[in-house]
């Protein structure tokens, strides 16, 4: 498959930079797979197409603040650095923005709220990532900023806004943004209509706007991401694939996670039990052609050209249909990406 396949042109205008209030006004797009029907609604009506028994699995990762400003011992220039994982205790992996004004050997301080912290880059890798040692790791959170995608110029007046209202364990670089769409009162509606919330781990990272620069598709690797499934949300899982009830992913984060445990256990060979409880690490690149073991249905935001996320929901609502439900979306001005429209495919 080439990149160039999953290529689309829109109005950049079309980019929302800020979120719609209340967060379920938003617009929602209906695609049946079956009728290659596409309709058109609002994300308040989203229990119109559920069922009782559904399982609605939601990803509660919660954004950290990982964005900082350094200044540069050695230069006395300032570099944002934005934090993408713990690599061990005090040793980070980061991006950095201008990434040439800061090499191998830099030290730098970070100085906000009466507090500070010194950094030294320990190394460069080939892609351009930062290796870097922070003496007091404990004041990250607190010197730090929530960081908005690249393609959001507007300031966030309400840092929150860039939450899931049921996000509870920090770690996620990048909000996983179909969630964001979820009000307290839709989530009773959710459960009144007798369809089951199950909530799961995975910390998003930074992939999710790295766009894919090879030219062949099967030529990009993920990076791996940390996850988190309890036994009683692996229970109810397994139990509604054994008794054919449907399963929905709020986002292709929690697609990614179901679907690469999945995949790991049948390489193992185990017969009924789809998905282990757990920890671990999650790479599974998803793409047309993957079978899809655990999903049914898919809530997900509209996303970049070339992006794995759009590649992942061409994967699962098919190619031509979802790339024709992207023309529809644009010739009527939906609003793209994190804090854009959405659509279910059913």
């Amino acid at each position: 498959m080439q990149t160039t396949d999953y290529d689309f042109k829109f109005d950049k205008s079309l980019i929302a930079q800020v979120p719609v209030e209340p967060r379920d006004a938003s617009r929602l797009m209906v695609i049946t797979r079956q009728s290659n029907r596409i309709e058109h609604y609002h994300f308040y009506d989203l229990p119109k197409f559920l069922e009782s028994g559904d399982l609605i699995i939601f990803n509660n990762s919660r954004v950290f603040p990982a964005r900082l400003v350094v200044q540069l011992s050695r230069t006395g220039a300032k570099v944002e650095i934005t934090l993408l994982h713990s690599i061990s205790p005090s040793i980070w992996m980061c991006l950095a923005r201008p990434g040439k004004k800061m090499k191998a050997g830099d030290k730098f301080e970070i100085r906000a709220k009466n507090k500070s912290i010194l950094g030294e880059v320990i190394e460069t890798k080939e892609s351009g990532a930062k290796i870097v040692k922070f003496d007091k790791e404990e004041y990250l959170s607190d010197l730090g900023v929530v960081a908005l995608p690249p393609y959001i110029k507007e300031p966030l007046a309400d840092p929150e806004r860039y939450q899931t209202i049921y996000s509870n364990t920090i770690g996620s670089v990048a909000a996983p943004t179909a969630g964001l769409h979820f009000t307290p009162e839709l989530m009773e509606k959710i459960r009144a209509k007798g369809a089951k919330p199950i909530f799961l781990t995975l910390h998003v990272g930074w992939d999710s706007f790295r766009l894919i620069r090879a030219k062949s598709v099967e030529s990009h690797t993920l990076n791996s991401e940390y996850y988190e499934i309890s036994e009683k949300a692996a229970n109810e899982i397994n139990s509604a694939i054994q008794e054919k009830r449907r399963i929905i992913s709020i986002g292709t984060t929690s697609v990614r996670l179901l679907e690469h445990v999945a995949k790991v256990n049948s390489e193992k060979d185990l017969p009924l039990k789809f998905i282990t409880p757990g920890s671990g690490w999650a790479d599974t690149f998803i793409i047309p052609g993957h079978t899809f073991r655990v999903i049914n249905s898919l809530v997900t935001n509209f996303h970049l050209p070339q992006s794995t996320l759009l590649m992942l929901t061409c994967a699962f609502g098919g190619r031509d249909l979802i790339m024709r439900a992207y023309t529809e979306a644009s010739d009527m001005k939906y609003r793209f990406y994190s804090f854009g429209d959405a659509m279910i495919i059913l």
